[in-house]
């Protein structure tokens, strides 16, 4: 099994964050795994974008021009990635702040609105609210190995707001909904 991941998006909406627990949770599952973040000196309101691969074999290159899934957070990522989602492969994005939906029929679409549920919850959940979409969609890595991720990447004084993270994780799965089947 081998899972090419872009995330992108603004500065400041956790794609290197999700992209770096994906990663940890990948290895703590003894899975192969590149993480390859990509950013503009602005960062936080700048566009971002993480490569992240998950592999049972070894990874001959992190670079990537095209993915199993993508992961899409505002429309200048939709725009750049879109393309780039393999036949077959999946998107999946939060609507918010979208204005030209994708159109593939090749691929999966699906929707998760992140914003709005990390707004009930805490809006710093949004980026797990969105893994926990992509999770549902394809459970590459179990939970006990995201909780570990977790912990692994945060520092320790924000240890406490673990369970939360897993709680957002878990509205994700619930709420996310698949547009486009293939």
């Amino acid at each position: 099994m081998t899972e090419e991941i872009i995330i992108a998006g603004f500065g400041g909406q956790g794609v290197l964050s999700m992209g770096k627990i994906l990663a940890y949770s990948g290895i703590m599952q003894d899975q192969e795994v590149s993480w390859m973040p990509s950013y503009g000196p602005e960062m936080r309101g700048g566009t971002a974008n993480v490569a992240v691969i998950l592999s049972d074999d070894r990874i001959s290159s992190p670079i990537l021009h095209e993915y199993d899934t993508a992961i899409i957070l505002n429309q200048p990522s939709m725009d750049k990635f879109e393309s780039m989602v393999k036949p077959g492969g999946l998107l999946l994005y939060d609507p918010n702040g979208i204005f030209h939906h994708p159109t593939r029929k090749d691929i999966t679409i699906a929707t998760i609105e992140g914003a709005k549920e990390a707004a009930l919850i805490n809006r710093k959940t949004f980026n797990m609210i969105v893994m926990g979409a992509f999770l549902k969609l394809h459970p590459i890595v179990n939970m006990k190995n995201i909780h570990k991720g977790l912990e692994k990447s945060l520092p320790e004084r924000h240890h406490h707001l673990i369970p939360l993270n897993e709680k957002a994780i878990n509205v994700g799965m619930e709420k996310v909904v698949v547009v486009n089947k293939i």
